[in-house]
């Protein structure tokens, strides 16, 4: 195929996006002389230095995300942030520089955030990590505002997805598209329909999640680690945040929500978000002709999916 990107567009493409954030901060009254991209993969991330300020901007989006569901995403990430933020959660804030609320221009849709310095010495623990999302989950689980049930499982993308990639054998085997098709039946009305979840699943209770594998998204700041990058938050069943993590950090979250007096990981909702977290993967080879790079990134995951049993023996 011959539709996958260039390196030439895909640098096109930041460069519009650091040119949106630059100009968009200017026009809220910032001082921008310096930017630097930070990070460059489904967002563009760049520091309007010297301004303490983040931008980051999406640039690489499911063609179901219009301009108004992103917003709407954002605002969500922009207020249990700042909320967390306010309760002494230890979280990479909004920029209290700027309105906090998302900004539109020249075709990108941004937030800002403040600048933190980070520890690039440190490794990331990752069990550790996954202990610390129990502290995150006992803090959410007060948070007043209202979540959509597991729209981080994204399933419009998921189903479109599955559906675009039966002309893309380049991508996905016949064989392994029928069974991810056949699976996202077994599947999909539990993500859809938070009645056939709990009916599914009953007494496992529901609250915010971080939505995107938190124990990943932990920044190694200089004076301390800070939970990050909330795009996905939702309401589901903390064991989506330990998604496809393994038994290591199933018991390093158990010995925190010992700690904070929640509940331990349920191992039946831990083999449904497992299943569907391997969908969002096989999903996600649709975006790989926007961003090539991504391949390499879900084959492990991909032969990982095919050792698993059908939907995470959800259907047995």
């Amino acid at each position: 195929m011959t539709d996958f990107l260039t390196p030439r567009h895909i640098a096109q493409r930041t460069s519009a996006a650091v040119d949106a954030a630059v100009g968009a901060g200017r026009d809220l009254g910032l001082t921008v002389t310096d930017a630097r991209v930070l990070h460059d993969l489904f967002s563009v991330v760049v520091h309007l230095a010297p301004s303490p300020v983040v931008a980051r901007i999406p640039t690489v989006l499911p063609p179901c995300v219009s301009p108004d569901s992103l917003a709407c995403r954002q605002q969500a990430e922009l207020d249990v942030t700042r909320w967390l933020a306010d309760q002494g959660t230890p979280v990479i804030p909004p920029s209290p520089l700027v309105p906090r609320a998302p900004v539109r221009r020249d075709g990108f849709s941004m937030t800002f955030w403040q600048w933190v310095e980070e520890d690039r010495e440190r490794e990331p623990d990752y069990v550790a990590n996954s202990e610390s999302v129990a502290d995150l989950h006992a803090a959410m689980g007060a948070y007043p505002g209202r979540l959509s049930f597991l729209s981080a499982a994204e399933p419009r993308f998921v189903t479109e997805s599955l559906a675009w990639l039966g002309q893309r054998p380049d991508l996905i085997g016949p064989d392994d598209l029928d069974r991810a098709r056949r699976e996202w039946q077994v599947l999909e009305p539990l993500v859809r329909s938070r009645e056939a979840f709990e009916d599914a699943f009953p007494g496992i209770g529901l609250q915010p999640v971080h939505g995107d594998s938190p124990p990943a998204n932990i920044f190694s700041g200089r004076d301390g680690d800070l939970y990050a990058d909330f795009e996905l938050v939702t309401l589901g069943p903390v064991e989506w945040d330990l998604a496809a993590l393994g038994p290591d950090h199933e018991a390093a979250y158990n010995r925190g929500a010992r700690r904070n007096g929640i509940r331990p990981l349920n191992e039946d909702v831990l083999r449904f978000v497992n299943a569907v977290g391997m969908l969002r993967v096989i999903a996600a080879l649709a975006l790989v002709p926007r961003l090539p790079p991504l391949l390499d990134y879900l084959k492990p995951s991909l032969a990982h999916w095919r050792t698993t049993p059908f939907a995470g023996g959800v259907a047995d």
